[in-house]
């Protein structure tokens, strides 16, 4: 029988290093996974016991497409605590995760054949899933000297070089955790509206940032210049199996994104819409600021001992919860490396091929969103398994 050539698309290669690693712990293994970007905690106490409540009392059917009114008012005055921005919650569309945002935003904003820029290292998914729909992607080439980021000149030479009709940006960015200043940010929308491109901000690491300079910008304030942002609960609220994720939509993609909704997912799932209002409570909030700060002391450790790993250059880790860093001194390509490091080592971690097609061997993403404990035993253990090469 036929398959679909939009079907054609390689695997994301972090979940077959997850299912390795799961594999030799079920044999017996010791195994520390740093490959996925999974906070260790799980969804909060507050979350987790109205989820309960809600099994016990609660109508649990069919939603609104674009989600719960309830649920979409709290994202709302999300944005008014956060970033000072008003956001109506007309705007907003709950998905199942953030994953199911992307679907219906690229189905929405982009037609077969259309040119949608990106930056590479970068998340796979996002070219994966435009390729999938029939369009054209556009890797950015950025490197240490655009702080792993896109930049203007590069968007109008992709613009001149054949058109363009969208840009993704991604800050706090995966694999790298680097982030995008509010003022680069403000110039890449201003550019965008310009040319009538349409921008898309993934901004799901929002709120996991290290430092006091380092300030988070959001694109929900230029959705009248057509930008779409695209968040979720499953890293800064830890709750990735949950599967629920929003978009701040501009005025002309409401109507779009609700017809599509309804009919690809019918809803998101309605036991985690209901108990996701409960991650706005003011107990919630500060669990994720406890995350965050074991994150910290989790990279703050990675870091100190970056002279052990050898890994140089790395991007600079100013978000999310990865270390990006080269590992070509080891004279290893990153698949080979990885593969060997989980078969003789018991670590888990992620090749750069995932990321950036065209220098990925010489990169591994190693997650910290582990235990601080987890951690620091993992970098012991690549420390000694190195110095065996």
């Amino acid at each position: 029988m036929k398959v679909s050539r939009r079907s054609q698309v390689p695997p994301f290669a972090v979940m077959e290093v997850l299912a390795a690693a799961n594999a030799r712990r079920a044999a017996g293994h010791d195994v520390l996974s740093l490959c996925a970007g999974e906070p260790s905690t799980g969804a909060s106490d507050v979350v987790r016991e109205r989820a309960a409540d809600l099994l016990r009392t609660a109508d649990l059917g069919y939603t609104e497409a674009r989600g719960v009114p309830a649920l979409r008012a709290q994202i709302a005055d999300h944005y008014r605590r956060w970033y000072d921005v008003e956001v109506d919650p007309g705007r907003i569309a709950v998905t199942t995760g953030s994953s199911g945002g992307f679907v219906l935003t690229f189905l929405a904003a982009f037609d077969v054949g259309d040119r949608v820029a990106l930056a590479r290292p970068g998340y796979p998914a996002y070219k994966n899933i435009l390729a999938a729909l029939g369009c054209e992607v556009v890797e950015l080439d950025c490197g240490p000297e655009t702080r792993y980021q896109p930049t203007v000149p590069q968007l109008m030479e992709a613009y001149y070089g054949g058109g363009l009709d969208g840009l993704i940006v991604a800050s706090p960015a995966n694999p790298t955790g680097t982030m995008i200043p509010p003022a680069e940010l403000e110039a890449l929308t201003a550019w965008c509206f310009e040319h009538d491109v349409r921008l898309v901000s993934d901004e799901i690491y929002h709120g996991i940032a290290y430092g006091d300079d380092v300030a988070q910008a959001t694109a929900a304030s230029s959705t009248d210049r057509g930008a779409v942002v695209v968040n979720s609960f499953s890293k800064y609220w830890a709750m990735t199996g949950w599967r629920l994720g929003w978009l701040v939509l501009p005025d002309d993609l409401v109507a779009p994104v609700d017809a599509l909704a309804g009919n690809v997912a019918l809803s998101p799932p309605a036991l985690a819409q209901h108990a996701g209002i409960a991650a706005f409570s003011a107990e919630a909030y500060r669990a994720a600021a406890d995350n965050v700060a074991r994150y910290a002391t989790s990279r703050a450790a990675l870091l100190d001992r970056l002279d052990e790993l050898g890994w140089r250059p790395v991007a600079p880790a100013d978000g999310a919860f990865y270390l990006y860093g080269n590992i070509a001194s080891t004279g290893l390509d990153a698949v080979t490396y990885c593969a060997r490091l989980l078969a003789e080592a018991d670590v888990a971690v992620t090749p750069g091929t995932d990321f950036d097609g065209e220098r990925g061997r010489d990169w591994v993403r190693l997650s910290f969103a582990a235990a601080p404990d987890v951690v620091t035993r993992a970098v012991d253990r690549i420390v000694a398994w190195q110095r065996t090469l």
